[in-house]
């Protein structure tokens, strides 16, 4: 007897984490393809923000979606624990832009190299990104 209830309970302890690892990610909710992810607080927004606003919404948000909340089917939000700076430090956007990036946390598959883009306009879409995830209780 005591076997079996080991193994039931090995056996739901694969399934579970089969399903942190392989299916929906914790605040992720259901819906249409394009949809936001997750609901974002946007803060007052200075001179330097408002520029990284602009070039996030030139170069990001068709992925990314509206104020980093991501779309359903299409790009992870970046308004989410796993983009904070202790996980990925801004060095991280640099490289995703400059690389692209290998799907590693998200199910969207890989992200290309985002062409065309300048160090300072990286440097703003960061300060504009880490400003808004600081609104949401990112830090």
């Amino acid at each position: 007897m005591q076997r079996k209830l080991l193994f039931l309970l090995c056996l739901a302890l694969i399934a579970a984490g089969g399903y942190f690892l392989f299916g929906k990610r914790s605040g992720e909710p259901s819906g249409e393809q394009g949809q936001a992810m997750v609901k974002v607080v946007v803060p007052p927004l200075d001179g330097t923000t408002k520029l990284g606003e602009r070039a996030y919404n030139e170069n990001c948000a068709s992925c990314h979606g509206a104020n980093a909340a991501g779309q359903q089917d299409i790009a992870p939000p970046l308004v989410h624990k796993i983009y904070e700076p202790s996980h990925h430090a801004d060095g991280s956007f640099f490289l995703a832009v400059k690389q692209g990036v290998r799907a590693h946390h998200w199910q969207f598959g890989n992200m290309p190299p985002v062409e065309g883009l300048t160090r300072r306009d990286v440097e703003l879409i960061v300060a504009y990104v880490r400003l808004v995830q600081r609104a949401n209780g990112i830090q």
